[in-house]
């Protein structure tokens, strides 16, 4: 049944794609196929052969080593509201924790750390190697596979900064696919966090969300050319521009303070938006309860979600919960939607289920991303902002179906 049921998903995120297309004549059968069958080979790698979890190790030890950098620091500055010695015994495990204090500064060092892999060209190296695989495999342009591999490791408005010479002259089809991918993944800089934050649900967190990160990409390129068809090949290939760091340092320097942004960005909309989803429960909870339990935005959010839970292969017993987190992800974010996951209590969703969701959560696919890439890309091409706008709806529809095909390909390997 769970072969059937990860099967059966495949093809109905597909056919959702396919029934939002542009020109649905005008289907990428290659592009598809090729898509498909590179997600199932990155499983496979990623997830069942015996050197993965060398990787896996290795990815999640850097993470814990990235989390005591980090707290070393905002122990120095912030003393035991950072994580340092606390002055009084703790009345229960975990009261000492503060988000804004302890994890979410991660945030600044990735980000510092990023801005120096990218000077020293270690960070274009791999975007340029993943880009080959992508535009070798798919057909898609030097310009498009250049930031469908970005995407993998930054996020959806420095990826294009890329091949920000190159924005106005794609044409309909590699704009729209270079939105899906931003959509599709999560950055480097919120990976490590959600990692920490996943650290108690599932093992070697950080090489999960890493291995979804890469999956996404061909399942975006996928969803893209089925939504919006266009020819193969597109633009020629490039290169990746140079950082403009002078030294180390200054990158470091520009790293941080770009990370200071995000930092803000980050805990203002944490704040906003769980204020507005108390408001939005306390409004519902005035309705007339079911099953003799008060209504909230959760359960409703399950109730429409469940199905699409379902076919990513959990059990229809846990669908409705799954499927309030998807309802979460896509209409909050998924910051709020890996947050909720951590704190179910034990029992809620199986071990194989959490999995499952750690993968289908991965992915910037909401409303408030989609602020924050038409201002992006408006700002690279302003004499395509109109139809960047026109565009953003079928990006979140486009990066949400290619996380479930994701989770779907995961549930299917799992078995």
């Amino acid at each position: 049944m769970t072969l059937l049921q990860g099967l059966l998903g495949l093809v109905v995120f597909v056919g959702l794609a396919w029934l939002a297309s542009e020109d649905r004549r005008r289907f990428p059968w290659r592009t598809a196929a090729a898509g498909v069958a590179l997600q199932a080979v990155l499983a496979v790698l990623l997830l069942k052969l015996p050197p993965s979890r060398i990787v896996f190790e290795a990815v999640n030890q850097g993470v814990l080593a990235l989390q005591s950098a980090t707290k070393a620091g905002t122990g120095f500055v912030f003393g035991y509201l950072g994580g340092g010695p606390l002055p009084f015994e703790p009345p229960f495990p975990g009261a000492g924790f503060i988000l804004a204090f302890q994890a979410l500064p991660l945030i600044l060092v990735v980000s510092a750390l990023t801005a120096v892999l990218y000077h020293w060209r270690l960070l274009p190296g791999l975007v340029r190697a993943f880009s080959i695989v992508l535009e070798r495999a798919l057909g898609v342009g030097g310009a498009g596979g250049i930031a469908a591999a970005a995407n993998v490791f930054v996020g959806m408005i420095e990826a294009p900064l890329l091949i920000r010479p190159y924005i106005a002259r794609l044409d309909r089809s590699e704009l729209f696919l270079v939105m899906a991918c931003g959509m599709a993944t999560i950055a480097g800089t919120v990976l490590v966090v959600y990692a920490s934050i996943l650290g108690q649900v599932i093992a070697d967190p950080a090489g999960h969300l890493l291995t979804a990160s890469l999956m996404n990409a061909p399942a975006a390129i996928v969803i893209a050319r089925i939504m919006v068809p266009g020819e193969d090949g597109g633009t020629a290939a490039l290169e990746i521009p140079r950082s403009e760091s002078k030294s180390t340092l200054d990158a470091v320097a520009r790293g941080t303070i770009d990370g200071v942004g995000l930092l803000i960005n980050v805990i203002a909309m944490l704040v906003v938006l769980l204020a507005l989803v108390h408001l939005i429960n306390l409004a519902v909870g005035l309705l007339p309860t079911v099953g003799g339990t008060p209504l909230s935005l959760e359960r409703v959010l399950g109730w429409v979600m469940a199905p699409l839970a379902w076919l990513t292969g959990i059990g229809w017993s846990e669908a409705a919960e799954a499927g309030s987190l998807l309802g979460v992800k896509v209409v909050l974010n998924e910051f709020l939607a890996y947050l909720r996951l951590a704190e179910l209590p034990a029992g809620t969703l199986s071990d194989r289920s959490r999995l499952i969701m750690t993968y289908a959560l991965c992915g910037f696919a909401n409303f408030g991303s989609l602020g924050i890439m038409l201002g992006g890309l408006g700002a690279m091409a302003p004499e395509r902002r109109a139809e960047i706008a026109g565009l953003g709806l079928k990006s979140i529809l486009a990066g949400t179906l290619a996380t479930l095909m994701t989770a779907a390909m995961v549930g299917l390997i799992l078995g």
